[in-house]
């Protein structure tokens, strides 16, 4: 499997993302949207990073029982309900994913709703992987 990222020189530089990232592999692992969900099913986290925190975790262990790892990710869109938030709180979320998922980012996207199926829930994290 390989995935190459792609930061073209004439797009203003990513921070935490990659503008565009190619794959090619055998399979491909698409990942279900994960929240701060705890193995009884109740919302955990009392602030925006501590449900990223947790998402990603389950969010890396669906990829990990799939057979892949973090270096495997192509595609994350995150979805919270506040972007404001996020922005804010963008520097810990990228300590974060740093210390869970490495310094190789996904081609990413962060789209602001109304609410998440679990009215705690913040942020849901969905994916899509390729393997060899």
């Amino acid at each position: 499997m390989s995935l190459r990222r792609i930061n073209p020189g004439e797009l203003s530089p990513p921070t935490g993302f990659s503008h565009a990232v190619t794959a090619t592999g055998r399979t491909m692992v698409f990942l279900a949207g994960q929240t701060a969900l705890d193995p009884a099913g109740k919302v955990v986290g009392d602030t925006l990073p501590a449900q990223f925190e947790v998402a990603l975790g389950n969010l890396l262990a669906a990829l990990a029982a799939a057979g892949g790892g973090p270096a495997d990710l192509a595609r994350i869109t995150v979805h919270t309900t506040d972007v404001a938030a996020y922005r804010e709180h963008a520097p810990e979320l990228g300590r974060l994913w740093r210390s869970l998922a490495g310094r190789d980012y996904p081609a990413m996207a962060v789209v602001g709703v109304v609410r998440l199926w679990d009215e705690e829930a913040m942020v849901e994290l969905d994916g899509i992987a390729v393997l060899s």
